[in-house]
């Protein structure tokens, strides 16, 4: 799989990369694939499949209701006492199922090349190729970032709940090495369903990041001379490439955001109870858990509504070409407009493509989002070729879509407003804030 995967990304490099690039851009990809080999996702054979299955369900199922029904220790001090445990398990694990079903899902129906759009890269531009080999390496430091402190504050937390103690805590036969045993299995439980969850949603993010970078290649044909088919047809597919990608996530999608918006109320209400006792010890693996679940969520909404801001960009691009290329073919008829009106016209307000010589620079500015006027050549497009395009462009909006609803900055903000709008009634029916 990581020889596959070598091929397509560097096919079209070898005459330009030296030996260290080229092995730089392999340790990334062997990288990345033992990335989900240590998440126990192969399903290279039979038996390999078997195993993921079988850890899935010894993990994220047997190991959290063990730790929920015999550990929840309802009788020991108030300190070791574990009264949100049973949220915790059941919101974690419901996620981690979410996504482990997810990636079983990818992994049958289109396989590991074909669900990163590595068997297409092979006819993209150098630059594109390069920025998505960067990413890949990117999304396993990510990964590693996201869940590594995660696992440390709850590994330090479980480590201090077992040893503190006593026996108090239920054990078999031998007491230390007993709560040994358990207490790795709780904390392999943990980074398991954790690393599961971030795993899905960075995949999330590095299929936009390719669409992203292959729409700021796109951008680059109102800057040249080019035919209104061509540029139709590679907006053509970057759309159908998006609709691909949200017909694959769009059930994840919305089931994590359910999910997220569900776990987190519930959370809510259990702590803002009178009768709560809210500490460090009682609370905190529900703290990590939030802050697991509503990082992964943000992920995905983030993801998407860049993708979907990149791509609805192009519209703003294609009506700037289109009325710089008019000026342009109006300026040169002397039917209408006297050449000494021109003339003194230009001389008072120069037109030039970089006209915008401030140094700081805009929020994101690139290819697709930037003040700088479009060059026009000679041989432009005719008018009624460019007015079509930017028409077509404005009725036919790409982006990522969750069964028919574009997640845009606009779909954001309504989903704050409601979440907002839940949190202060729920306030309102616990602790009285109007």
């Amino acid at each position: 799989m990581e020889a596959e995967v070598a091929e397509v990304l560097l096919s079209k490099n070898k005459s330009v990369s030296s030996e260290n690039s080229h092995g730089e851009g392999n340790y990334e990809l062997k990288s990345y694939s033992s990335g989900l080999k240590w998440v126990f996702l192969d399903y290279s054979t039979l038996w390999r499949t078997g195993l993921s299955w079988s850890i899935f369900f010894l993990l994220n199922i047997g190991v959290p209701i063990v730790s929920h029904f015999v550990f929840s220790c309802s009788d020991c001090d108030p300190s070791h006492q574990r009264p949100f445990d049973g949220i915790v398990q059941l919101s974690l694990s419901l996620f981690a199922g979410l996504s482990f079903i997810s990636l079983s899902s990818f992994a049958r129906k289109y396989g590991l090349r074909r669900f990163l759009f590595l068997d297409k890269l092979c006819d993209e531009s150098e630059k594109v190729r390069q920025g998505y080999t960067q990413q890949l390496h990117r999304s396993v430091k990510l990964l590693s970032a996201f869940v590594l402190p995660c696992f440390l504050a709850d590994s330090a937390y479980k480590i201090w709940w077992f040893s503190s103690g006593g026996t108090q805590i239920p054990y078999l036969y031998n007491m230390y090495l007993s709560k040994m045993i358990v207490c790795i299995l709780l904390m392999c439980s943990w980074l398991y369903r954790i690393s599961i969850c971030f795993l899905v949603c960075l995949l999330f993010r590095l299929t936009c990041y390719l669409q992203i970078l292959r729409l700021e290649e796109f951008a680059q044909v109102f800057e040249r001379e080019s035919d209104v088919a061509s540029i139709l047809i590679e907006h053509l597919r970057i759309r159908r490439n998006l609709r691909v990608i949200s017909h694959r996530f769009r059930v994840f999608i919305l089931s994590t955001l359910i999910l997220v918006t569900i776990s987190q109320f519930v959370s809510l209400l259990v702590t803002t109870e009178p009768r709560s006792k809210i500490n460090i010890s009682t609370s905190g693996e529900l703290a990590l858990c939030s802050l697991t679940l509503v990082t992964g969520l943000l992920i995905c909404l983030r993801s998407a509504a860049k993708i979907t801001h990149k791509a609805q960009s192009v519209t703003s691009l294609a009506a700037k070409w289109h009325a710089c290329a008019t000026i342009d073919s109006f300026d040169e008829l002397g039917d209408e407009t006297p050449t000494a009106q021109i003339a003194s016209a230009r001389a008072g307000y120069p037109v030039t493509p970089n006209w915008d010589t401030d140094t700081e620079e805009g929020d994101g500015d690139d290819a697709l989002d930037n003040t700088n006027l479009v060059p026009i050549y000679a041989n432009t497009i005719t008018y009624q070729k460019r007015q079509a395009l930017v028409t077509y462009f404005e009725h036919n909006r790409a982006g990522i879509t969750v069964y028919g609803f574009m997640l845009d900055r606009t779909w954001l903000h309504t989903i704050f407003a409601i979440q907002l709008s839940l949190t202060l009634w729920i306030l309102n029916k616990t602790i009285g804030i109007s």
